[in-house]
């Protein structure tokens, strides 16, 4: 009878190498659940941002062709080709400047409009009807207030992104000669907030679909686009249309980024009003989308 052959130096009896042995992973174990809820309760805002972003990273090329890509071509079309022509016989109608760098700062501004249009309706309204997405994280330890504030988060910075994007191209094209012309981008996504977040209140107060976001686009983001000093200035409008510039956070966006890309002179009392108008907007339609979630989802 033979001997039964002694396992090979560094190799126990189940066949596990000693180098396997040292190098074993650790394995990990989940928090304990207070741990997990505490967490939650204190960065659930984060958290659901994450989650926010982790969805749209499933389509990001079809975001950033939307994003980027419609301002880009209004840009090409608009700012060089019309440029072009606009400047060879009307020169000095737009202050000593280029109608590229007229336009640039409220195509960037309207971008973050057309974008908030898009992420603060049929999502929001999603999220309670459809696919019903916040009563999962309602049913954690994420309050209601942590859920605004993450889908807000999340769109802030894919504003912010889009913006940073775009003017780095409007940059390119020269048609921001200031130094503070990176501070339009700031404007820019503020100025998609204040229309954004009253509509987000909107959305999700909608208990169904009757073509009422179709009526939002049609209605309130196609005159802003085409009445709020995007294109030509407001003031060459007829004093009856001139109103709807006033009322626009598009048109109050545009004036400011205008003034810092450029140099558009602004007096400092209209600044402050349209910076309070901006920020007032946005501040109203965050506690309005707080009340409007709780009463949807319950406290």
């Amino acid at each position: 009878m033979t001997e039964p052959s002694s396992p090979p130096a560094g190799v126990d009896n189940g066949g596990t190498t000693a180098n396997q042995m040292t190098t074993a992973k650790p394995q990990l174990h989940a928090h304990p659940p207070q741990v997990s809820a505490e967490r939650a309760r204190r960065f659930g805002s984060w958290y659901y941002a994450e989650h926010s972003l982790r969805v749209m990273n499933g389509y990001r090329w079809t975001l950033i062709a939307y994003s980027v890509g419609n301002p880009v071509m209004y840009l090409f079309a608009m700012g060089v080709g019309l440029a072009t022509l606009v400047d060879q016989n009307s020169p000095g109608a737009f202050g000593g400047v280029s109608y590229l760098a007229f336009i640039a700062p409220a195509l960037l501004a309207s971008a973050t409009i057309m974008t908030a249009a898009t992420e603060f309706t049929y999502p929001v309204m999603d999220g309670f009807k459809w696919r019903r997405v916040y009563y999962g994280p309602h049913a954690s330890p994420l309050g209601v207030h942590q859920i605004v504030n993450g889908y807000i988060i999340a769109i802030t910075l894919r504003l912010t992104l889009m913006s940073a994007i775009y003017f780095g191209i409007v940059a390119a094209f020269g048609a921001s000669p200031s130094l503070w012309g990176w501070a339009a981008v700031p404007v820019a996504v503020l100025c998609g907030l204040s229309f954004g977040l009253p509509l987000m209140a909107y959305s999700a107060s909608v208990q169904e679909d009757k073509g009422q976001f179709a009526l939002v686009m049609r209605f309130l983001v196609t005159p802003m686009f085409l009445f709020s000093g995007t294109f030509f200035p407001l003031a060459t409008l007829p004093i009856y249309l001139q109103w709807i510039g006033w009322i626009s956070p598009l048109w109050h966006g545009t004036q400011l980024g205008r003034m810092l890309t450029y140099g558009f002179p602004v007096p400092l009392w209209l600044v402050v009003i349209h910076v309070l108008y901006l920020v007032g907007l946005a501040v109203l339609g965050w506690r309005l989308a707080h009340r409007t979630y709780a009463r949807r989802l319950g406290k």
